[in-house]
């Protein structure tokens, strides 16, 4: 009777605390009103274009906080207040169609006046809070399209699968598989809606691409033709995925993660048959409770069984040991807000990852199973993988990009290689920053065989710069740089849409580089190749199907964590 007493009194506590809070809100000025079809149509855009930096709460990550209301304390107990309401129509309408120096895209060329006007009355509109996506939701949405039995015994085409380019289609929901022998179009094959990434299996037979829709596919390369043979949809929106790589477990399993709703799913690695879903939910490194700590990226140790799960509203890093997938266990090390992206250092014991918002870079040490260094950074860092080479006066170094700020930063890091003994004293240190051509950078980019360092900066509101990447010899990176103006190099014709030069991307021998020319849905867009000792054009690669390209990944340097 007692127990039943204190429930009740629990929940008359819990249910005046909710209606507070919504007495609360009330009180607040309402946002502009929408139509059921205006809103329906919002949410759309939204999900496409600006979820992925403001969270599907709005309560902001990479991107500001975007809802109507909000306010925080800072350390000292001051209260500040804001929110979109605050901003105003035609303060938004600005923000959305010019883009920040933060990092934000202009929109005037990719949405109409009229969709500006309409988003920005949308986030001053309290955002709806989507479903959840359950085990059953997932196991329901699984497709075994060629069972494993029915597959190839060995590959049956003739294509240098070392390399292979897997390209990004983000509007069309596909990627295009290319030879980069050839430069040939191989196959373009139906996956989720804005890839986000694809990732290789231990053995490098298998592609796996998830989309922002949270589809994810499984590409078998060895058909005489590569398509998807097995596919399942892990939430509503997702980002990350990879595979088991640890010796006994190549391609036993498979691990995606979601921005909603915020967890990571386990499947088996050659069927993406379900196996679990695990919640990200919980509290952040400052403690406080999160509703949306989204999975933000996710890479497989080759040291141990283990997976490195980053959660990007909290914080926390997950090492996720599989070796007993019914028993996981998981370390978790807190690191600083916001985890987005990161790569391996050369020596594949250290991961880097970007708290872009807390303008750090969060170091594991993986062998330990400890957070090894939080290092201080120029604003908003976004390093893709980020880029590993020799530096001539610090040694082995790993290296980032900026969304906000127009430098790429040179963080020294650890080696057991006695001829960098010397370099000790510096590890974890920002040794150098370099001047980039702007801020809106999203990836840099080396090769072990290469005295290059390419990085661009797709997100810059200028348009030269945004058409452009940069080149930066690493034996000597005080010697000005090479800019090259890719749109202007591919020859195609210049459109209102701006064709953004992103992800430069190294074919397996380091000998070429590949630059996506991004334009809008309905202007041709492209790949194009650069020779990377000449820094002259190779090849122009166009196609009708050639939509959109961003991301592209070359299997074999995938594969290996090669960058």
């Amino acid at each position: 009777m007692r127990n039943l007493v204190v429930g009740v009194l629990a929940l008359s506590a819990m249910t005046a605390a909710i209606g507070s809070a919504f007495a609360q809100d009330a009180g607040k000025a309402a946002g502009p009103s929408l139509t059921a079809e205006e809103k329906e149509k919002a949410k759309k855009i939204y999900f496409e274009r600006c979820a992925g930096c403001h969270g599907v709460l709005r309560k902001g990550a990479t991107g500001k906080n975007l809802e109507p209301h909000w306010s925080k304390k800072d350390k000292d107990g001051n209260v500040t207040e804001g929110g979109t309401l605050k901003l105003g129509q035609q303060r938004l309408e600005k923000i959305i169609g010019y883009g920040t120096d933060g990092g934000m895209v202009n929109f005037d060329d990719i949405l109409t006046k009229d969709e500006i006007s309409l988003m920005s009355k949308y986030i001053q509109n309290q955002p709806d809070v989507p479903p959840e996506f359950s085990f059953k939701d997932m196991n329901d949405t699984w497709k075994l399209i060629v069972p494993v039995d029915q597959r190839p015994k060995k590959q049956m085409n003739n294509i240098n699968l070392k390399n292979v380019f897997s390209v990004t289609l983000r509007d069309t929901g596909e990627v295009a598989l290319i030879d980069g022998d050839s430069k040939q179009i191989v196959s373009i094959v139906k996956t989720g809606y804005a890839v986000h990434i694809s990732r290789l299996s231990a053995s490098g037979r298998y592609v796996y691409v998830v989309g922002r829709d949270g589809r994810l596919s499984l590409i078998d390369l060895w058909l005489e033709k590569p398509a998807v043979v097995a596919e399942v949809k892990v939430g509503y929106d997702a980002r990350s995925v990879d595979t088991s790589k640890f010796k006994g477990y190549e391609d036993k399993y498979a691990v995606a993660g979601s921005y909603w709703p915020p967890q990571y799913a386990v499947m088996e690695g050659e069927t993406l048959k379900p196996i679990k879903i695990v919640s990200t939910r919980g509290m952040t490194v400052d403690g406080e409770y999160h509703p949306e700590p989204r999975v933000a990226s996710i890479v497989s140790s080759m040291i141990k069984p283990e997976w490195v799960i980053n959660v990007k509203e909290t914080g926390q890093i997950l090492l996720v040991d599989y070796s007993d997938i019914k028993n996981l266990k998981t370390t978790t090390i807190e690191s600083a807000k916001f985890l987005h992206d990161g790569g391996w250092d050369a020596s594949q014991r250290y991961f880097l990852v970007a708290a872009n918002a807390s303008n750090k870079i969060a170091a594991v040490d993986t062998k330990t199973g400890k957070l090894a260094a939080l290092i201080d950074t120029a604003k908003i860092p976004h390093p893709g993988r980020g880029a590993n080479f020799v530096h001539p006066k610090f040694g082995p170094v790993w290296t980032t990009g900026h969304l906000g700020a127009d430098v790429i930063t040179v963080i020294s890091t650890p080696s057991d290689d006695k001829k960098f003994a010397q370099y000790k004293g510096n590890n974890w240190k920002v040794v150098q920053e370099i001047k980039h051509i702007g801020a809106g950078n999203l990836f840099v980019k080396t090769h072990p065989k290469s005295n290059n360092l390419w990085a661009d900066a797709p997100m810059n509101p200028d348009r030269d710069v945004a058409t452009s990447v940069a080149v930066y010899d690493v034996a000597n990176l005080d010697k000005p740089k090479a800019v090259l103006n890719v749109a202007k190099d591919s020859g195609l014709p210049e459109t209102k849409a701006v064709r953004r030069a992103v992800h430069p991307e190294y074919s397996a021998d380091g000998k070429e580089v590949w630059v996506s020319l991004w334009g809008g849905k309905t202007d041709q867009s492209a790949i194009v190749v650069y020779d990377d000792t000449t820094l002259k054009l190779k090849k122009v690669i166009t196609d009708p199907k050639m939509i959109t390209p961003t991301g592209k990944f070359n299997v074999y340097n995938t594969q290996h964590d090669i960058y």
